[in-house]
């Protein structure tokens, strides 16, 4: 199946990740990895009371991953990860703490163990952020019609959008590709899809086979 490579898919909720990991799957000759959120026991909880349960969804998302990630990092031939554990962190851990979801204690317990799990993975080969506005976002968010999502504060939304743009901005851990996913329809029209695979080919070049 050729030389390992990983492509990590970032974004915004809403933004258009597992779409794009399913065409892409379908597409190439790739492994996917989903984002574990049907398993999170502190989920539905955490939308109902966030600062009560802030740090235990976050870290229980901390875990999963790493755990997905040497998952992936097994796998042989290329594979994709709907949304990185870097975003868990950067993003949607800062955000709670930033509100004062978690507790000064509880962000140090979080960041040292991290850092610990930053030190043993690789990042991905390709990074592929989806940038879309919070007009969009909260209009595929209301389509999708998950309840746990539907009372989520414009507020909430709004400072993830903020953290994403800062973080990507310095993001230099890997290739980056940047797809603004507001009119692009890449699970319907083919010319937005050439061009997808097109932007997606020219920066792995060597690790790409069509199914």
């Amino acid at each position: 199946m050729g030389e390992q490579k990983i492509i990590g898919i970032a974004g915004n909720i809403g933004a258009g990740k597992t779409s794009l990991v399913e065409f892409l799957t379908a597409t190439y000759q790739i492994t996917p990895f989903y984002e574990p959120n049907d398993n999170n026991p502190y989920l539905a909880d955490f939308y109902k009371d966030m600062k009560r349960w802030a740090f235990h969804s976050q870290l229980y998302f901390l875990a999963s991953k790493f755990k997905i990630h040497q998952q992936l990092e097994q796998t042989p031939g290329v594979v994709i990860q709907d949304r990185t554990i870097f975003e868990d962190v950067e993003i949607f851990a800062t955000a709670l703490h930033q509100t004062r979801k978690i507790n000064k204690r509880d962000w140090l317990t979080y960041l040292s163990f991290y850092d610990s799990i930053r030190s043993a993975i690789k990042p991905p080969d390709l990074m592929i952020y989806l940038k879309c506005s919070i007009r969009t976002t909260r209009k595929r968010i209301k389509l999708r019609g998950r309840k746990m999502e539907q009372d989520m504060p414009l507020s909430y939304l709004k400072r993830l959008e903020s953290l994403y743009q800062n973080w990507i901005a310095q993001y230099d851990k890997s290739k980056l590709l940047v797809i603004e996913t507001d009119r692009l329809d890449y699970v319907n029209d083919l010319i937005d899809q050439i061009e997808l695979m097109q932007s997606v080919e020219a920066l792995l070049p060597k690790g790409l086979a069509r199914c």
